[in-house]
């Protein structure tokens, strides 16, 4: 059976999931559609790359996902087709799938526009359409009109040098922890078994040790942990740290190393 997800900015009042569901299944009748997230912030590609990058590996082989966040194109910036890691990805060439791809797709095809069916939806025919070609097994080049290169929007990056990390949110969870750009890897290579302190908002706030979980701290207490993704986050036990903490993506986060 295939699968088909959509991740979008779309407003949950509005027609466009329920259009691009119904189209789905009347070209594909017995594809399974999963909904990742309609929650992205508007054009917020980096949130919508987080999130995706972070689930998609644990979906079938051969999984198809449309990602309808940010999705106006350009001669320049077209839509395109994206074969990597066993998987197809269907969305803009604007830079979006550098966030998403650790490495380069094996396959970029810039998909086919349907003259009957111009306009601003293009989800709904573009991206529907080639989802349902890869189920019937067309061949690559058949899906679109080229190949392409992806263009590729370079991730921020932590900086370091040998007593400091500087880092920074770069995104917040459902529950308000603030989730870093800071890898365990990069933590430990550069800490070499030192102290440490964690600088929050400059240096109001600081923390000094790591959690292995959320309850190794007393309720309402501020903590850091590396979370199921390797990467640092800041939390607050039974609390919302980035409110409680005014953080927002691209906030600080400083790790300094002592002797």
């Amino acid at each position: 059976m295939a699968v088909v997800t959509i991740i979008s900015d779309w407003n949950r009042n509005d027609y466009y999931l329920a259009a691009l569901k119904g189209r789905i299944l009347s070209l594909c009748p017995d594809t399974t559609i999963v909904d990742i997230t309609h929650q992205v912030s508007s054009f917020n590609s980096a949130q919508a790359a987080f999130i995706l990058r972070n689930c998609y590996r644990h979906f079938p082989e051969g999984t198809i996902h449309l990602i309808c966040v940010n999705t106006e194109s350009s001669p320049e910036k077209p839509h395109v087709v994206i074969h990597a890691s066993g998987q197809y990805f269907i969305g803009c060439n604007n830079g979006f799938f550098g966030l998403l791809l650790d490495e380069d797709p094996e396959e970029v095809m810039v998909l086919k526009k349907d003259p009957h069916h111009p306009g601003s939806f293009a989800e709904l025919y573009g991206f529907a359409d080639c989802a349902c070609n890869i189920i019937r097994k067309k061949k690559w080049n058949e899906l679109g009109t080229a190949p392409m290169t992806v263009l590729k929007q370079i991730p921020i990056l932590p900086t370091i040098d040998e007593t400091t990390i500087n880092g920074s949110v770069v995104y917040i969870d459902s529950f308000r922890n603030a989730i870093t750009n800071i890898s365990r890897e990069l933590f430990d290579q550069i800490r070499k078994g030192r102290p440490f302190d964690i600088f929050i908002q400059s240096n109001y706030y600081k923390i000094n040790r790591l959690n292995k979980n959320y309850h190794d701290s007393s309720t309402g207490e501020l903590l850091a942990l590396f979370n199921s993704l390797g990467l640092l986050e800041i939390a607050i036990n039974s609390g919302n740290a980035a409110d409680l903490l005014n953080l927002s993506i691209n906030s600080v986060v400083r790790i300094k190393f002592y002797d």
